[in-house]
């Protein structure tokens, strides 16, 4: 049983920043991946970026070299530093995590951009 909750989100203006985090709680061991989403009203639920134990990780390319994530295995926290967004990336985001039998969800944090 794996819990995670978020933070971080808000309102920012076009090329401005945010940070979002998540908190994991529960059985760790078996999580090997972890990462963002985020769902835009009326469009499906896409990868922002995904990050693995050791530290490997993956982006869409609409967010490549604008935002960073990262995990503290230690702290058991996964974080998303968002730089220089765009109104396009207003969306709900949430945190994941992926066992072999199991996807674990945050309840997800609003993030809006003004243009």
């Amino acid at each position: 049983q794996v819990q995670l909750v978020e933070s971080g989100g808000g309102l920012v203006q076009a090329g401005g920043s945010l940070r979002l985090s998540c908190v994991a709680s529960g059985n760790m061991y078996r999580i090997n991946v972890m990462g963002w989403y985020r769902q835009a009203p009326g469009k499906q639920r896409e990868l922002v970026a995904t990050i693995t134990s050791g530290g490997n990780t993956n982006y869409a390319d609409s967010v490549k070299g604008r935002f960073t994530i990262s995990r503290d295995n230690a702290k058991n926290t996964l974080a998303l530093q968002m730089n220089s967004l765009k109104p396009e990336d207003t969306a709900a985001y949430y945190c994941n995590a992926v066992s072999p039998g199991r996807i674990y969800w945050g309840q997800g944090t609003q993030v809006t951009v003004s243009s």
